[in-house]
């Protein structure tokens, strides 16, 4: 999945002859805290809520206002991954995207990349998830793969952390089926340490639900 294909069709971009309050307002409209400026094709930098409050002069023209964001953007061939990140470091609630010669071609917003973020992981598909702790020397996503495999189970998504100043991976593993115990008893045949496990029941599933949902009016609104 690529920034191009995750832009938004509605949230606009800003000029520097507009003022903080016209920011603001398509802020509020679309409930972000930052939008870009852009004059023709050219993204001139990120503002945000917080520099119009700092500033004081919510009338003034944009283009007199001092950015915190300088222009922190991704290219449109880059990964979701590469939008995360920067969004994640940044902690932004837009991401602009442009073209290899730096010119705007639109954003993505905070909401869109945890829904699409969240089809990646299978997140909206039934299955129980299995957390596996490791050294790093130890780990094989080939082995991984073929041992799930071998149990007459499916690999939705895999994703591996480790804690800060933790010694060992922890691997998370998202099934394509509820019934995890054939999967453990393999794991165990293996010596894999198993951290925790989550299997899903109905009830379980329609609070998740309903609170995914929740939270995505919320973002939407």
């Amino acid at each position: 999945m690529l920034a191009k294909e995750l832009i938004s069709e509605v949230v606009p971009s800003l000029k520097t002859s507009d003022s903080g309050l016209d920011a603001l307002n398509w802020m509020e409209v679309f409930r972000v805290s930052h939008l870009p400026i852009v004059n023709n094709r050219a993204f001139l930098g990120l503002i945000s809520d917080v520099d119009i409050y700092d500033f004081n002069k919510a009338e003034e023209a944009l283009g007199n206002h001092a950015l915190s964001y300088a222009r922190p953007f991704v290219f449109e061939h880059q990964h979701i991954f590469d939008v995360i990140e920067l969004a994640s470091r940044l902690k932004l609630t837009v991401v602009p995207v442009v073209d290899k010669e730096e010119n705007y071609l639109g954003l993505i917003t905070q909401s869109d990349l945890l829904q699409t973020f969240a089809g990646l992981i299978a997140a909206h598909t039934e299955g129980g998830i299995i957390e596996l702790e490791l050294m790093p020397r130890d780990y094989s996503l080939a082995e991984i793969a073929r041992i799930v495999e071998d149990a007459d189970a499916k690999i939705l998504s895999l994703y591996v952390s480790q804690p800060v100043d933790a010694d060992k991976l922890c691997i998370a593993i998202k099934l394509n089926r509820i019934d995890v115990g054939p999967v453990l008893n393999a794991f165990d045949r293996y010596d894999y340490s198993v951290k925790a496990t989550y299997v899903g029941d109905n009830a379980y599933d329609d609070t998740v639900k309903k609170n995914y949902d929740a939270l995505m009016r919320y973002l939407n609104m």
